[in-house]
């Protein structure tokens, strides 16, 4: 799917989506968008339940509004995409973020990630205490380089917020 907060997407089929999720809280939707002042304008109109995860992609620190904007929407669970990482982030503002997913570019022609800029999202996580999930080095060959950090993986997720039980009369 593409990033359902562009600017081709109207409101009304935004909306009809994010009801269907509400309506099927068994299942858990990781909705990721690089319009994140399109996702801040329209957030108070849209059905947050706790299934619906929100995310950003944040590549470096050009980016560094999109995660304001995310924190100021309603979603419950929010999290940041850092890949591909092609810069460092090293005063990620993460209060109220729940979840960060970092990883190189893969491919033909990928931009090469530091381990120190890894290193440093590691740290401000552990600090945060914000779930941390390393997906991989990248580079031309990924199946090479792996997903190891430190000699181990890292795969924490946000934990999955209750959804109140509401009881007809």
């Amino acid at each position: 799917m593409s990033d359902l907060f562009q600017e081709a997407v109207p409101l009304d089929f935004i909306q009809r989506v994010f009801e269907t999720m509400a309506a099927t809280p068994q299942h858990t939707y990781q909705i990721l968008t690089k319009r994140s002042e399109r996702l801040l304008e329209f957030s108070p109109l849209l059905p947050w339940t706790p299934n619906i995860w929100m995310g950003v992609s944040v590549e470096d620190a050009r980016v560094i509004s999109r995660i304001w904007h995310l924190a100021a929407t309603a979603a419950q669970v929010k999290f940041l995409s850092c890949e591909p990482l092609i810069g460092p982030l090293d005063e990620l503002p993460l209060n109220g973020i729940d979840w960060v997913i970092v990883g190189g570019e893969s491919g033909r022609g990928a931009r090469p990630m530091e381990g120190a800029w890894v290193h440093s999202i590691h740290r401000q996580c552990r600090a945060h205490r914000v779930a941390f999930f390393f997906k991989q080095w990248g580079g031309v060959r990924k199946d090479i380089t792996g997903r190891l950090l430190n000699g181990r993986t890292y795969d924490a997720m946000p934990r999955r917020k209750e959804i109140p039980l509401v009881l007809a009369p």
